[in-house]
């Protein structure tokens, strides 16, 4: 009987690599005091506006409070929490629209969170409520709510705002950890906002919160977002499902446990910022004072 034949070798799978041999995206790390410069000096185009106001819009649990009260940290220094990250009622059925001004005043920019939205055809904000909002309809304290949409009788609906009510940037959260699971449903609910400020060419920029849930390689190093393959596939989901430019997508890590703040954490919330205030006050210059709507 012969000897028995060597077994063939398996060629061992390949391992995959979670992230590119060079960043993406270049991004310069050390540049935290010069954005902050530039932000605490910025001046508004239009001098008859003190305060340019950024709506703030996305799914319940995105992180939108989150990220307001991150960029207050930035400029404090400090760990604060000036926007409740929970404001919805204890039935979720209403929410108090509120602006929150940066660093107490002293950037010129006011962020306005609104009621997350959910998929459901009647949950959340509804893309109309949003769509007033961002036209300056709708005053400060109104109180969405998911079963009634404002309407122009409501006490609370401005029929003729200035340019100060407006907004001036849409700002979408999303979060990377899950974005990729997201109710195509919500983002027909987007895409409508989306199409209806689009035609008065209000800009759009997408914050990805929680890359470090997302991708490992970022959890353990934040510096290698831009080296992750798992973070582009994020932000590319992003832009194909909503069309904002790659270039208006910044992904992002709110504070969120952390009791110090962090200049890794900093710098990316600053250039996120700093393209928000450039391209509103780009929409605010070419207004030439007259209104959106």
């Amino acid at each position: 009987m012969g000897a028995a034949l060597p077994k063939p070798v398996q060629p061992a799978a390949p391992t995959y690599n979670p992230e590119f041999d060079k960043p993406w995206r270049d991004f310069k790390w050390d540049q935290k005091s010069e954005l902050k410069k530039h932000l605490e000096e910025f001046s508004l185009s239009n001098p008859d506006v003190k305060h340019i106001r950024i709506l703030v819009a996305g799914p319940i649990g995105a992180g939108k409070s989150s990220f307001i009260n991150s960029v207050n940290n930035v400029f404090q220094g400090l760990i604060t929490s000036e926007a409740p990250a929970n404001s919805s009622s204890s039935h979720g059925e209403s929410f108090t629209t509120t602006g929150h001004y940066i660093s107490r005043g002293k950037i010129p920019l006011v962020f306005v969170d609104i009621m997350g939205l959910e998929p459901e055809a009647l949950a959340g904000s509804q893309p109309e409520d949003i769509i007033k909002a961002v036209y300056g309809h709708v005053k400060d304290g109104y109180k969405f709510d998911k079963s009634k949409p404002l309407s122009h009788k409501d006490q609370q609906y401005t029929s003729d705002p200035s340019l100060s009510d407006q907004a001036f940037c849409l700002v979408y959260v999303l979060p990377a950890n899950t974005v990729s699971m997201t109710d195509d449903k919500l983002f027909d609910k987007l895409k409508i906002i989306r199409q209806r400020i689009s035609e008065k060419a209000i800009p759009q920029v997408i914050v990805m919160t929680k890359v470090d849930e997302a991708c490992p390689l970022v959890n353990k190093d934040l510096k290698k977002i831009y080296y992750s393959k798992k973070i582009k596939e994020k932000m590319q989901i992003c832009h194909d499902k909503l069309g904002v430019l790659m270039c208006n997508i910044f992904p992002v890590k709110n504070y969120h446990e952390e009791i110090d703040t962090n200049d890794k954490v900093d710098v990316l919330i600053l250039k996120a910022l700093d393209q928000i205030v450039r391209l509103a006050d780009d929409r605010l210059f070419n207004s030439s004072g007259t209104l959106l709507n």
